[in-house]
């Protein structure tokens, strides 16, 4: 993975993929992707981690609904 691991999301914390403009759970980090999960749970997904962001508050409870 080219990224620095040390300011990749941690497991388990709750991000935006920018590129989908979704909310989802960090799962794992692959290589060169992350993998997300929507917070209700279903499909994991991969995101780019140039593309992944802290969520904010409100975007987690918007998500969460």
């Amino acid at each position: 993975m080219s990224a620095d691991r040390s300011a990749l999301p941690k497991k388990g914390a709750f991000v935006v993929d920018t590129a989908r403009g979704t909310v989802g759970q960090v799962m794992d980090h692959l290589d060169d992707h992350i993998q997300l999960r929507p917070s209700g749970g279903a499909l994991e997904w991969d995101a780019n981690p140039a593309a992944v962001r802290p969520v904010t508050a409100t975007e987690l409870k918007g998500a969460e609904k």
